[in-house]
């Protein structure tokens, strides 16, 4: 197929995405226009600026300007406008349902209550659903490099909101923070009936994965890459049909892989593990769900048999429903 009928053809799928941190969509303009509203100065000049921070050659300094972002975020309309502003883009690209992750404890810890936090993104969730036609998921992710104690705590602020939070996740720095740290706290959040999902063997060890899969009983893991390093742990996650959230452009901008032609996605759906291709951060790492189907079918070839299978996966691999599934799995065939 040309390269112009295969764009044409990841643009007209219908796709979910399962890995984006809602914090991760803020474009620059938008943050300008808030911390406007907000009365907050940045230290840039203009958007152009802002830009150019965006250009980050670590990790550190892609932290460095997301915590920036999230500092302007005050009101539940900031968090509204954030979260619609995705959604709007969503729809662009056919993504017609998405599982959404947010991080309270990035606000909860400068003041900003968990309600306001919320109830925006809440809000932008179900307008949504009835005027873009987009389904969606809500998962509350816990910080690891903060101690399992203010996971805890989070737990407890989420309590009055559980019917509108589907799964309890966990990001932030990987290394050094096995799965293990959070063993006491997901048990309690699997006994509350939440979804688990954790990001593990991104820049940490296959090992991860393992504790991931038996000590937080995830239903699904986040990144995965390095799983490849260890056979027990492929054949673990292809016995169990474990859904793992590839994201192509974000390994990429943060090093995980050098070049986009190293990937190792074409390998993983050789191996026969349920992979999903997702966009994690868009804003920071250079493109949305769509760049990142693009991107990576170019730098490995993949065929449109191969994109179908992805789509596909990434409807078998969310949290709908088997009815639901079914009905959008229609539209893919």
């Amino acid at each position: 197929m040309k390269k112009e009928n295969m764009k044409k053809f990841i643009e007209e799928i219908p796709k979910a995405e399962l890995h984006l941190h809602i914090e991760g969509t803020f474009e620059p303009e938008l943050m300008f226009t808030i911390a406007k509203r907000n009365g907050i100065k940045l230290d840039y000049c203009s958007i152009e600026d802002l830009k150019k921070a965006y250009n980050f050659s670590n990790l550190q300094e892609f932290l460095d300007i997301y915590y920036t972002g999230c500092n302007v975020l005050i009101n539940e309309i900031d968090f509204y406008d954030m979260t619609w502003a995705y959604l709007t883009k969503a729809k662009e690209q056919n993504i017609i349902h998405t599982e959404i992750m947010f991080d309270p404890q990035t606000h909860t810890d400068r003041g900003i209550s968990f309600e306001t936090v919320i109830k925006g993104i809440h809000k932008a969730l179900v307008d949504a659903e009835t005027k873009l036609g987009i389904t969606s998921k809500l998962i509350m992710s816990f910080l690891r490099h903060l101690p399992e104690e203010a996971a805890f705590v989070t737990l407890e602020q989420a309590a009055p909101f559980k019917e509108w939070i589907d799964a309890i996740g966990l990001d932030s720095s990987e290394v050094g923070h096995p799965p293990s740290k959070f063993e006491r706290v997901f048990k309690k959040a699997k006994k509350e009936g939440y979804l688990i999902v954790a990001h593990a063997g991104e820049e940490g060890p296959p090992e991860y994965i393992t504790e991931a899969l038996q000590l937080l009983q995830v239903d699904r893991i986040d990144h995965g890459n390095r799983c490849l390093e260890d056979v027990t742990v492929v054949n673990d996650l292809v016995e169990r049909k474990m859904a793992l959230t590839i994201c192509p452009l974000s390994n990429l901008k943060l090093k995980v892989v050098k070049d986009l032609n190293e990937h190792p996605l074409k390998k993983m759906l050789i191996k026969s593990l349920f992979v999903t291709i997702n966009s994690d951060d868009p804003a920071y790492f250079g493109g949305y769900l769509n760049d990142n189907y693009f991107e990576i079918q170019r730098a490995l070839d993949l065929s449109k048999e191969d994109l179908i299978q992805l789509a596909e996966n990434s409807i078998n691999a969310s949290f709908l429903n088997k009815i639901e599934k079914d009905k959008i799995l229609l539209k893919i065939k």
